[in-house]
């Protein structure tokens, strides 16, 4: 075996690896949510877990909409936060790093909720929908969920690969995805790239 090919072989394994590591994997489906239209589409160069788009190269997701997840009866639209900043945030309380993060997406969401913005989760996976309801309750979780278990969603996300959960994707006022995290996230990723959303107008 040559050196380049070696070379090749350990970098694609160190990416299959972190991909596993940061992650929960599960298979894909679809139902109750509905996506349509749409600009944005997503790359990975070099399988990266973290990419971070400048505003020129910003493309808008469509519209989307679901059934919420506490809220019996209601149903969520992207464009209900319309000229928001918007964090996607795909969970499942069954996925140990959806676990660990939702302290800092709760942190996120009481800096932001003052600036014009939101965090929207979207629950996947999760068929008992007591057990992700609960899950919210315990955690003291406030901003809202998109109720997904087959993650239908995720045709409005441009190609986010739906095998990688939690996957979390910052949008700007006009719903452009600035930052897309396949991986854990704390409040610091997040805000790093918030914040400065939050001086910036939504695109005319």
């Amino acid at each position: 075996m040559s050196s380049t090919f070696r070379r090749a072989a350990t970098a694609a394994a160190a990416v299959l690896t972190a991909l596993t590591l940061v992650a929960c994997s599960s298979g894909d489906g679809a139902r109750n949510a509905v996506a349509v239209g749409g600009t944005f589409q997503f790359h990975s160069p070099g399988g990266q877990t973290e990419i971070l788009y400048a505003e020129e190269e910003r493309a808008p997701l469509p519209d989307f909409s679901g059934p919420s997840l506490m809220a019996e009866d209601e149903e969520i639209n992207l464009s209900d936060f319309a000229g928001e900043i918007v964090v996607l945030n795909a969970w499942g309380q069954w996925c140990a790093p959806c676990r660990a993060e939702v302290d800092d997406l709760q942190l996120v969401q009481e800096t932001l909720q003052p600036l014009g913005g939101t965090v929207l989760g979207i629950n996947v996976r999760d068929y008992n929908q007591t057990i992700a309801q609960d899950f919210v309750t315990d955690n003291a979780v406030t901003y809202p969920s998109i109720y997904d278990p087959p993650f239908r969603t995720a045709a409005a996300l441009g190609g986010v690969p739906t095998s990688v959960i939690p996957t979390t994707i910052v949008l700007d006022r006009s719903h452009r995805p600035a930052a897309v995290f396949l991986r854990e996230v704390t409040a610091d990723d997040i805000l790093d790239v918030a914040l400065p959303l939050a001086e910036e107008a939504p695109a005319s």
